[in-house]
């Protein structure tokens, strides 16, 4: 039963499948395995004359023998007993059919009769459990689907047939039909190398690799690579296209015509392919043009399933907390309307206690633990809303200053930036493992005092936060040590007084800046670290790497707290949303995704890019990613 979504992703009935079996005794496509059959079942089809029924009991032979080689004595005696064969029949015709093997071509020991008749599963389970990167399938296990294949030289034609059909259809269905020709073309490719056919490879890639969409190139490239059966073993890229399945979205008319184009002309290679690798979502309505299909294509496993992208997302903002904000002088001596100075307040304003209610898209407070706001945090809020009611409203007229950065003479290697919110500090991580951090203000970089030091200071006094620095060590610039490899992100905490950096050592590493020192290393990544990053309230942390997951940390825990896993290849970029409840991941296999923090499921895929995934962020409104 094919893998092909109706409507709101149910799988096609098993009556549409039915009248999808075809057989052909001229082709050599019935003859070869019963993988070349568009039928579920491995005896549907079978070649023209009397070679059905010895096959058939071939088949029945090394089934029992398979169960008998697995202990499985219930099941024989069952399977005995519904086929009316005794002991002394089965050994009579388990040695005609190993005698016969050789004049016929049919005969061989159970293993072979096995393999040759089995066939792949083409359902994929509607709920599949998400892989973690640690728990990938064996190459060879994967791999062995491919050596169910048919007669070589006919691949040209079976993927030329096509291709002429599809160019010849109206201009509605061509482009969605052409979202074949990628996947069908890498499974074709991979089939003939898998069973040695290196030369029959080599020509079918010669001849319809140009026909791809230019998105595809480099991993055309990656492909053209794998020459030789030992080449595909090992190799990342082949194991995510072979376990994955390419979503492509059709709708039913197109679908049809396809489907009636295969079975006139018997082409069940490719019907096999679309099976066992493709996850067909068929839609009602009109067919998508091909400015819409390229909007949404282009990632290594196609299109995103419907059902993914269904979750309820939260995706407001918490709502601020209330804090006590005292009005200016000049504020509560200003006039009314009608010339009289209002009368002074003796009370503080609460501009907190004024902000808009509660964002109904917005998740509840208490959905993550949080931390709570220390007085310096309320100090720097209680700032920025005084500012706010005074900034001058953006137009055509008053655009936004923009604050620029150099690196000059960066000769180390400079691979990453970061900066924090109020543009007081900078920090870049280098090629040579080292972090430095600079002041871009007259103030400079000191570290706290030695702690013999620390006790001679009056802790009551209003300026202790300035005496506990040590003004000998200031400068503006300080240099971080600790990483063994390159330095690939750097990320500022809210509070200004932690830096986090991931590096190609697989760590990632807190630092304080009061001290300059490392106080924790995280391991966790068994690769390099890509990217970090800062939950906009501190505490959390998000790293993402070459191991293909994001992970999110505690800052007070050495294990990450939820694993992010799903992406096909590295994960490049990470980032929170604003209200910290999600986490947005960018890859190399061209999708971002979105992660509920709550308990780390994937709650949207976003497709559509045509390269990988470096960099993004979630606006400050929180409903759009960029």
């Amino acid at each position: 039963m094919a893998a092909v979504q109706d409507g709101p992703m149910e799988l096609d009935a098993e009556k549409e499948t039915k009248p999808e079996i075809l057989s052909d005794g001229t082709s050599n496509l019935s003859g070869n395995t019963a993988s070349g059959t568009l039928s579920s079942s491995p005896l549907t089809a079978a070649p023209a004359g009397g070679a059905p029924k010895m096959e058939d009991q071939q088949t029945l032979i090394a089934v029992l023998q398979f169960l008998k080689r697995n202990k499985l004595t219930d099941s024989v005696e069952i399977l005995r007993r519904e086929a009316g064969l005794g002991e002394d029949q089965e050994d009579s015709l388990a040695t005609d059919g190993s005698g016969g093997g050789k004049g016929d071509g049919d005969g061989g020991d159970a293993h072979s009769l096995l393999s040759r008749v089995s066939i792949t599963s083409a359902v994929a389970p509607q709920n599949m459990p998400v892989k973690r990167a640690d728990d990938q399938p064996d190459v060879s296990v994967v791999l062995s689907a491919y050596s169910q294949q048919g007669d070589p030289s006919l691949y040209q034609v079976y993927y030329s047939g096509l291709k002429n059909f599809i160019e010849s259809v109206l201009d509605c269905h061509r482009a969605e039909l052409s979202q074949l020709f990628y996947p069908l073309f890498v499974h074709m490719y991979l089939e003939l190398v898998y069973n040695n056919h290196e030369n029959e490879a080599k020509a079918f890639f010669e001849k319809f690799s140009g026909d791809q969409e230019c998105y595809y190139q480099d991993d055309l490239r990656v492909l053209c690579g794998l020459t030789k059966k030992e080449h595909l073993k090992g190799n990342e890229a082949l194991l995510d296209f072979r376990t994955s399945r390419f979503v492509l979205r059709i709708s039913r008319d197109s679908y049809q015509l396809l489907k009636r184009h295969l079975q006139e002309r018997h082409n069940n290679q490719i019907w096999n392919i679309i099976q066992e690798h493709l996850y067909i979502d068929i839609f009602d309505g009109m067919p998508r043009s091909k400015s819409q299909i390229d909007s949404m294509s282009g990632s290594l496993a196609g299109e995103a399933r419907r059902e993914v992208n269904k979750a309820k997302v939260f995706y407001g903002l918490l709502k601020e907390p209330e804090i006590e904000v005292p009005l200016d002088d000049e504020d509560e001596e200003a006039e009314n309307e009608e010339g009289k100075p209002k009368k002074k307040k003796t009370k503080k304003d609460s501009l907190g206690s004024k902000s808009k209610k509660q964002d109904p898209n917005a998740p509840q407070q208490n959905r993550i633990p949080l931390p709570e706001l220390k007085d310096s945090d309320k100090l720097d809020k209680i700032m920025y809303m005084k500012e706010s009611t005074k900034r001058i409203r953006l137009g055509p007229e008053n655009l936004p200053s923009i604050c620029f950065y150099t690196f000059l003479n960066a000769y180390q290697g400079l691979t990453a930036v970061d900066f924090t919110d109020d543009s007081s500090l900078l920090a870049g991580g280098f090629a040579d493992s080292t972090v430095r951090v600079w002041s871009v203000t007259p103030k400079k970089l000191r570290k706290v005092k030695s702690a013999a030091d620390l006790n001679m200071i009056d802790k009551e006094s209003d300026d202790v936060l300035e005496r506990i620095m040590d003004e000998k060590t200031a400068s503006e610039s300080k240099i971080l040590y600790g990483h063994s490899g390159p330095v690939y992100g750097v990320s500022f905490s809210p509070d200004r007084n932690y830096l986090l950096s991931s590096s190609e050592d697989g760590t990632v590493r807190l630092w304080s800046l009061l001290t300059f020192t490392c106080l924790v290393g995280y391991k966790g990544h068994n690769y390099p670290v890509w990217d970090t990053q800062f939950s906009p309230f501190g505490y959390y942390f998000v790293s993402g790497g070459h191991d293909r997951v994001a992970r999110l940390w505690a800052t007070d825990h050495y294990q990450p707290l939820r694993i992010f896993a799903g992406h096909l290849a590295d994960v490049t970029c990470t980032r929170f949303h604003p209200n910290s409840n999600y986490v947005a991941t960018g890859s190399t296999d061209r999708t971002v995704r979105l992660w509920d923090v709550l308990n780390g499921n994937c709650v949207r895929i976003f497709t559509g890019h045509k390269v990988s995934k470096a960099s993004k962020g979630a606006r400050p409104f929180s409903s759009i990613l960029t």
